[in-house]
């Protein structure tokens, strides 16, 4: 089954996620960007709310959009942020020349790392192979123009079915995000990642607005209804 990652901005959000039915708990700031972070101390503020009121959900966070080319400071946040207690720290993997140079030193950082590819030039398979590779506990595609449409407008939809299989076969965790909607549910379902990320279909007047306990109980029930009836799609990686 897929799990819901629900990305959320502080306390009071996160604590909404959780009664609210998400699994996987994610934090962000929304307005800076398709993977903008948090201030530490937020992070660690929502961790410890998380924990202290019995949640044993997974928590991710993110380090911010950080180019390729700055190596240093993507390590430097990493430690930061995975020193906050999170489960796994997100970082951005840009279709660029220095990829494969960050994903590597993520790998030897000692972090529980989940690279996001950000797929608005395409998905760069190199790039999510070697991390497949390097054996990371997840892999994840992304977009970061949310005005460009879902990642189903961004991607085809066998470039996304290959990218699950690739994780599939390596045995890693997989998710999806990237504007998703209640309405593709069904996509959703039939591609059947590990966890698939929302944030602009949990709020009422777009991704940086609050999160809305309405929302997230339509979605919810969206998702489950759509995982019940769900049918393979009729793409495979093996024709893509």
């Amino acid at each position: 089954m897929t799990r819901l990652l629900v990305s959320v901005r502080n306390v009071a959000e996160a604590l909404l996620a959780v009664a609210g039915g998400a699994d996987f708990i994610d934090l962000k700031e929304p307005g800076q960007g398709a993977l903008g972070g948090l201030p530490v101390q937020t992070v660690a503020e929502i961790v410890a709310a998380l924990r202290s009121r019995g949640s044993s959900l997974p928590v991710s966070a993110t380090i911010g959009d950080v180019p390729m080319h700055e190596l240093d400071t993507i390590l430097e946040r990493v430690e930061a942020v995975g020193a906050c207690g999170v489960e796994y720290v997100k970082v951005g993997i840009e279709r660029a020349p220095g990829a494969g140079a960050v994903l590597r030193a993520l790998a030897a950082c000692g972090r529980p790392l989940v690279p996001v590819f950000i797929a608005d030039r395409g998905l760069d398979e190199r790039s999510a192979a070697l991390a497949l590779s390097l054996r990371f506990p997840g892999v994840m595609v992304d977009t970061a123009d949310k005005h460009a449409g879902s990642l189903f407008d961004v991607l085809p939809i066998v470039a996304i079915e290959r990218f699950v299989a690739m994780a599939r076969e390596a045995g890693t965790m997989v998710g999806i995000a990237g504007a998703l909607r209640r309405a593709d549910a069904a996509r959703i379902a039939a591609l059947a990642p590990d966890f698939a990320g929302f944030r602009s279909a949990v709020c009422r007047g777009g991704r940086g607005e609050a999160l809305d306990a309405g929302c997230l109980h339509e979605l919810v029930a969206a998702m489950r209804a759509a995982q019940a009836g769900a049918k393979p799609l009729c793409h495979s990686a093996a024709q893509a």
